[in-house]
């Protein structure tokens, strides 16, 4: 298999975590969304962004970010019906501007 290539992101959220508030802590379920997950729902969700724009944004293919977004998509509509929490966390990912 390929290595990743390492995507561009535009926001870091640093250490986050989102979980159901009537669970407690000890008992929740997590599941991890990588940085470049978050950034394609952040461009092509949040932002309205074509996936072909997107896709400039975060130097990968189109391709790339349609197997991206799909995967995120899931993994946080599965969190939310089967109230996991959300980390956020990994990924080849580098902040816009800073150098490989």
């Amino acid at each position: 298999m390929r290595p990743k290539k390492i995507r561009q992101i535009g926001c870091k959220p640093g250490d986050r975590c989102f979980r159901p508030v009537h669970v407690p802590r000890k008992d929740v379920v997590v599941t991890r969304i990588t940085l470049d997950e978050l950034e394609a729902l952040r461009l092509c969700d949040g932002m309205r962004l074509e996936q072909n724009a997107a896709a400039r944004k975060m130097k990968v293919h189109r391709s790339t970010v349609s197997r991206i977004l799909t995967a995120a998509r899931k993994k946080v509509a599965n969190a939310l019906v089967h109230h996991h929490g959300i980390k956020i966390e990994g990924g080849r990912c580098k902040m816009k501007g800073e150098r490989s």
